[in-house]
């Protein structure tokens, strides 16, 4: 990997420096000029911001076509393609302001547009707004997007579930490639720190079209960090504090950047006890995480390029119940230990009027479980605790993943864009520990897709393609004496292929109304877990049973939305039926095996349907006030007339906010007041039980405070304000009956230099 990047830094070293730039003045409607406006291009991973007269100046841009976005707080965005050739442009946009939210450019689609352009709705989540959830975990933090929940085990495990599906139904995209770390298991997390991440876009439907296997379900795609503006250098400080955990969240960046080289460095470390309820503390379920972000850009004449470095180590406590109640931090059995190691490389190529992407990615995650319990002394000092959080793993698995991708974009022929791209990956797992729950294996993807665009007019866009997949899934036989019994993985040599398709329709009605028709096809290979399991998952507590007789879940989905809007109005309406063929679940056979209830995976075809719906009412001359309301179903069944299991209850989320602003010390004030109404859910699968509805109260404060020249970001949030005692039906503690989080005060601080 090391000589790959050297390799491809060293060409574009090689090439003349370039001498495009790009500059203008930016004002708004009555001729003023703004400053701060964000100049920023996504292909180039580089921008700058506008000065006190408006003035802007983006310097060594390469030859070609390139997308520049201009986004100002309460302004609509403006994004235009400039084509370079060896000279200098000049362009003067002009903001106008904007009620509701900025109109942003989508990058987990092929052709980057403006969500506004966009044939497919893609719903997306700042980093800002991430904070004002007072989430726990990034998980919990994207469920405040209409159609997203997430299966929790306790306050640090959090699994995203879109419009009913989960797992790995949802592919998980950061850095620009694929996650992969062992992301099928039931108690394991998303690995991910929300510390030096620019926001997340979630594509609610197949997706395998553009990502291949697994993105059946929908796409989670977390772009990181932006580099500072050009020429510019940057220090932040985050802080924040959680009253249910007493737990501290604290992330120290600096970032930099010259005419063609930048550089960015980011630390973060959490640590929560374990979380309160209205009534007691559920024992172990405190969590350590430490997180390191690096990043390296570089931009010469026809070439980008840009190498990003992730290391996170997750401590997280296992529960078994309700124990003894303490403020501690250190980690009882049982425990998992996970390290992850991402390393990506993006290298963007321009030719004049076409452009070539070629990502690499590298992946190594190591998943260690601690299960053996040990007796604490309560006069143990913190060093022993630390002891105490190490010895032999009952399971070691390391998991190594390369990825690649290429996508050659071809000249744009008049309002005709097509794309010819390819994907995979090789992945090897292997066991080190004296438990196994899947079996060493080689896993091998490969991918070739073609998607085009194409505007007929102002009022209709269409877009579509059709993609090749094949997996290769290849084992290792293993015999694990267990007791007076032997476990025996049986060797597979597997291999799954699949076509897919889809095809977007994006009209206007009436100038006010944007409509947007898709249908696409998705598939997914089984997994590791559901061809080859033979063991206890301590996380789940349950046996799971491989069934190496699997075949790919496939399946059509129709989408349909509705978005209209005027100056002081909006309302959206998306909906959309799922037709699942060969769904893969788990099935308890009535059979104990090692004191844990046997369950076995089956496939039967089901359907999902449901939408969200919902309003943002901003009534004049009430500039401040905002009131927004949103309704999200969703109900899955299989053919014979079971219901899927881990389906969301229907909830009604209702939100009173307010902004206002103080040039002299508040800049962006804002407050909320939310309601989360969930309804009861009775439509449960045989071996769930129904969920009584609840509400939970949220309320919200927050600002810029301006002292001298330096802008402090606060926020203070109540989530569960009342305390309420209530049991979510996707928490996997639910049968036990162990209760969800009560009351949590979260305090933040973000401060940049």
């Amino acid at each position: 990997m090391r000589k790959i990047i050297f390799f491809l830094l060293s060409i574009g070293t090689l090439s003349i420096y370039a001498q495009n730039s790009l500059s203008g003045k930016i004002v708004d409607k009555n001729d003023t000029p703004l400053l701060g406006v964000e100049i920023y291009s996504e292909q180039l991973h580089k921008g700058t911001i506008s000065d006190t007269e408006g003035n802007y100046s983006l310097q060594n841009i390469p030859n070609g076509k390139v997308i520049i976005n201009y986004t100002y707080l309460g302004f609509r965005s403006v994004t235009k393609e400039f084509v370079f050739n060896n000279k200098n442009l000049t362009f003067n946009p002009l903001l106008e302001e904007a009620v509701f939210k900025i109109d942003e450019i989508i990058i987990s689609t092929p052709f980057n547009k403006l969500q506004s352009e966009n044939v497919m709705k893609v719903e997306r989540l700042s980093a800002r707004a991430l904070h004002k959830t007072g989430a726990t975990t990034l998980s919990e933090g994207i469920t405040s997007i209409a159609g997203v929940s997430q299966i929790s085990t306790g306050a640090s495990i959090g699994k995203p579930v879109i419009r009913g599906l989960s797992g790995n139904r949802v592919l998980v995209y950061t850095q620009g490639i694929r996650l992969e770390n062992q992301q099928f298991g039931g108690e394991h997390g998303l690995g991910i720190n929300d510390a030096g991440i620019e926001g997340i876009e979630v594509i609610k439907g197949p997706a395998s079209l553009l990502y291949g296997s697994d993105a059946l379900g929908g796409v989670l795609y977390i772009q990181p960090e932006k580099f500072a503006s050009e020429n510019s250098t940057k220090i932040n400080i985050n802080q924040r504090y959680f009253s249910n955990t007493l737990g501290s969240n604290t992330s120290l960046g600096i970032k930099s950047s010259l005419k063609n080289f930048q550089f960015l460095a980011r630390g973060t470390y959490a640590m929560h006890s374990d979380y309160k309820t209205p009534l007691y503390k559920v024992t172990n379920t405190r969590f350590k995480e430490k997180d390191l972000k690096l990043g390296v850009g570089f931009h010469e004449k026809n070439f980008s390029s840009e190498v990003r470095y992730n290391f996170n180590n997750s401590k997280l406590g296992l529960t078994e119940g309700i124990g003894e109640q303490t403020n501690e931090t250190h980690l009882e059995t049982p425990y998992q230990d996970i390290d992850n190691h991402i390393i990506s490389l993006h290298n963007h190529l321009f030719f004049n009027t076409s452009k070539l992407d070629i990502d690499l990615g590298y992946t190594i995650n190591s998943r260690k479980e601690f299960e053996e319990h040990e007796e604490h002394d309560e006069t143990e000092n913190e060093e022993e605790h630390e002891e105490h959080e190490g010895g032999e793993a009952a399971l070691n698995m390391k998991l190594k993943t390369f990825s690649y991708a290429a996508k050659y974009h071809f000249p744009k022929m008049g309002k005709f864009e097509l794309l010819l791209g390819t994907q995979g990956l090789h992945q090897t797992n292997t066991n080190f520990g004296e438990e196994l729950l899947i079996p060493n294996a080689i896993i091998n993807d490969f991918g070739v897709f073609t998607t085009a665009n194409f505007e007929l007019n102002n009022n209709i866009r269409l877009q579509g393609g059709i993609r090749f997949d094949n997996r290769l899934i290849k084992t290792e036989k293993h015999e694990i004496q267990h007791e007076d019994e032997v476990h025996v993985f049986n060797p597979i040599d597997k291999s799954f292929n699949s076509f897919t398709a889809s095809f977007g329709l994006k009209t206007r009605f009436f100038d006010a109304i944007s409509s947007r028709f898709n249908v696409a096809n998705g598939f997914r290979a089984p997994n590791l877990a559901e061809l080859t399991s033979n063991g206890v998952h301590h996380g789940t507590n349950r046996f799971e049973e491989g069934n190496n007789n699997l075949i790919n879940e496939r399946n059509l989905q129709f989408d349909i939305s509705f978005d209209y809007k005027s100056e002081h109005f909006e309302v959206f309406a998306n909906g959309f039926y799922n037709k699942l063929n060969d769904y893969i679940y788990l099935s308890p056979t009535g059979e104990i095996e090692d004191e844990a209830p046997v369950y076995t995976y089956l496939q039967e075809n089901a359907k999902l349907y449901g939408g969200e719906f919902g309003f943002h009412l901003h009534p004049h001359p009430l500039d401040w006030l905002h009131l927004e309301s949103s309704f999200e179903t969703v109900v899955g069944k299989q053919n014979n007339g079971d219901y899927l299991p881990l389906i969301p209850a229907n909830i009604l989320k209702n939100t009173l906010r307010t902004e206002f602003s103080s040039n002299k010390w508040l800049q962006n004030g804002y407050t909320s007041l939310s309601m989360h109404s969930f309804f009861e859910q009775k439509n449960i699968s045989s071996f769930e039980t129904e969920t009584p509805a609840y509400n939970l109260v949220n309320i919200g404060f927050g600002g810029n405070i301006l002292i001298n020249k330096y802008t402090f970001t606060t926020s203070i949030t109540v989530n569960n304000l009342l305390d309420k005692e209530y049991i979510s039906h996707l928490s996997r503690l639910k049968s036990d009956g162990i209760l969800n989080a009560g009351r949590n005060i979260v305090l933040g601080i973000n401060f940049t230099i």
